[in-house]
């Protein structure tokens, strides 16, 4: 009788995994399972091992040595005969934490664990994370004073980097309870290791799980499961406040750029609720509600043309002609920079921070028999152009402020040069002597900036 249980409690939680995986994973998919070899990872190793064939897709292993314990060495090996005995490989990756060391140990480990992840070469890196782990997450955030989409925590699958499409991160056992855990790992007779830092109440997390979760189960048995089950709600709110932002980022999207007259016709929570989901697009970490609200109040106040508005570590905020702009930050391109065109279609230029496209163009486009001799150069001050033969020639300074073009994004124009002559400036025209003629073959080029 005993055993029944036993094995129906298993039964039990390669379905609750099996069930995220029918919700997430195609057939054919890349699998990269995130392997401490602790009892959590080695739970959802043999379920995933049992279930490889049923739902057709493809498993490896991955383990991150932090060097911070002096096991480490002995839990990569671990890990790896723990993948072996599946006949699987585990790759085993060295991270150094100094370069993310003002995050703290914790957040040092995570930050260097979850970039490898991120440079994995699968469809979803797979991580043990339960029920147990998102309920302490959730306080840990509401300690924090975190917002919705803090207070969801971890969903089940995610992009493990704005705008990047593959890898996804993906957490199987969210609904399976650390009891179940260690229930389905004593039945199968599964090994693992133990973190000697899982009983150091010094640490935010473990003093959560052993001293106020406790306290919490006091109050209410099911403590555990309701707050994981909160989570899910606020992930639920969370997503419907993104729905929201897609839906008012539509209407005050402007290219590249951002309307400040729509987002000021928001009203304060929601533009804050807009901005802060363009942010996420572009890659920035959600910055605090307080940030967001100063970020908002320098935009609507600033002068026109004012300097770096709101900073965010890769990029920042900046203002021109009622509209806003998140400007990477980048290194001052090379004194005199010269670049020469080798045929690509797309030209990456990353010292001027984008790449330049040549389209086809039936007429007014840059005549193809010019491009062998082409060159690139940044300006230099005093240029003039014209795109139109029966028109004096202009400032390109002027004409560059007619089309309404930045001036950060001004010093970064790549010109075209055929031999000494500006042949073509792209997003204001080509110089007439250069375009194609009638039943010729040219091109447009167009400069598109990485991001912006």
């Amino acid at each position: 009788m005993a055993s029944s249980r036993k094995t129906a409690a298993s039964e039990t939680v390669v379905a609750r995994i099996d069930a995220a995986l029918a919700a997430h994973v195609p057939a054919g998919a890349r699998l990269t399972l995130g392997l401490s070899g602790g009892i959590d990872s080695a739970v959802l190793l043999d379920a995933l091992a049992a279930l490889r064939t049923r739902r057709g897709f493809h498993l490896d292993c991955l383990h991150v040595h932090h060097g911070i314990s002096p096991n480490a060495d002995a839990w990569a090996a671990h890990a790896r005969a723990l993948a072996a005995a599946y006949g699987l490989d585990c790759a085993v990756r060295k991270v150094d934490l100094a370069p993310h060391r003002g995050l703290g140990l914790e957040g040092a480990a995570r930050a260097a664990r979850y970039a490898v992840y991120a440079g994995c070469d699968c469809d979803f890196v797979v991580l043990a994370h339960q029920q147990d782990d998102q309920a302490e997450t959730v306080l840990l955030q509401l300690a924090r004073g975190a917002g919705v989409e803090g207070l969801a925590a971890m969903p089940v699958c995610r992009p493990l980097r704005a705008g990047q499409r593959r890898p996804r991160l993906l957490r199987p056992m969210l609904d399976v309870s650390r009891a179940e855990v260690e229930a389905y790992a004593r039945s199968r007779g599964l090994r693992w290791v133990e973190d000697e830092s899982n009983a150091d109440t010094g640490l935010a997390r473990n003093l959560v799980r052993h001293e106020v979760m406790p306290l919490l189960e006091r109050i209410n048995p099911a403590a555990r499961v309701n707050i994981a089950r909160a989570a899910a709600h606020l992930g639920d709110a969370a997503a419907l406040l993104d729905a929201l932002a897609d839906a008012d980022l539509e209407r005050a999207q402007a290219g590249e750029a951002l309307d400040l007259g729509v987002l000021r016709g928001l009203g304060g929570a929601r533009a804050a609720n807009a901005l802060r989901r363009w942010l996420a697009r572009a890659g920035i970490i959600s910055p605090s509600t307080a940030e967001l609200r100063e970020a908002l109040r320098q935009l609507f106040e600033a002068c026109e043309d004012a300097g770096p508005l709101a900073d965010f570590g890769t990029a920042a905020l900046r203002r021109y002609r009622g509209r806003a702009f998140l400007v990477p930050h980048l290194p001052e391109p090379p004194q005199a920079y010269q670049a020469r065109w080798n045929g690509e279609l797309a030209w990456p230029l990353p010292e001027l921070g984008g790449v330049l496209h040549f389209e086809p163009a039936a007429e007014g486009g840059l005549a193809e028999r010019h491009l062998s001799s082409m060159t690139v150069r940044l300006r230099a001050g005093g240029e003039r152009f014209r795109t139109d033969a029966r028109r004096p020639h202009r400032t390109l300074k002027h004409l560059l402020q007619e089309a309404a073009v930045p001036p950060w994004q001004r010093e970064r124009l790549p010109l075209l040069y055929v031999g000494e002559r500006l042949a073509c400036v792209p997003g204001i025209g080509v110089a007439p002597e250069f375009q194609a003629a009638p039943g010729e073959r040219g091109v447009l080029p167009r400069w598109r900036l990485a991001r912006e």
